[in-house]
C-alpha cells in the first residue's frame, strides 16, 4: 500500500512533463508556420521586387542589425525579447489555424 502513492506521484509528475513537452512542441511549431510562411511571402511576386531594394537598403539594413542586436536566445530573456517571442507565437497561431 505504500507504493500506491509513490506511483500516483509519480503519474502525476509524467503527465505535467508530457503537458509541458506538448506546449513547447505547439510554440515550436507555431515559429516554424510564421517562418515558413513569412519565406514564402517574400518570395510572392508582387513582394519580390520591394524586397531586393529593401535589402539593398543600407539605411535599413543598419537599423534592422541594430534591432536584431537587442534580441537575446539565451535561456534568460528580458521583458522585450519575451514579448518579441510572444508576438511571434501569437502570429503563428494564427496562421496555423487559417491554413489549416
Amino acid at each position: 500500500m505504500k507504493i500506491l502513492p509513490v506511483i500516483l506521484a509519480a503519474v502525476t509528475l509524467a503527465a505535467g512533463d508530457v503537458n509541458a513537452q506538448y506546449s513547447a512542441s505547439k510554440e515550436a511549431q507555431y515559429l516554424a508556420v510564421v517562418k515558413a510562411v513569412a519565406d514564402f511571402k517574400i518570395n510572392d511576386e508582387e513582394h519580390l521586387r520591394k524586397m531586393e531594394k529593401l535589402r539593398e537598403n543600407e539605411r535599413f539594413n543598419r537599423k534592422l542589425y541594430d534591432m536584431i542586436q537587442k534580441l537575446e536566445n539565451g535561456r534568460i530573456k528580458n521583458s522585450k525579447n519575451r514579448k518579441v517571442l510572444q508576438i511571434l507565437e501569437d502570429a503563428g497561431k494564427q496562421l496555423y489555424d487559417l491554413l489549416d
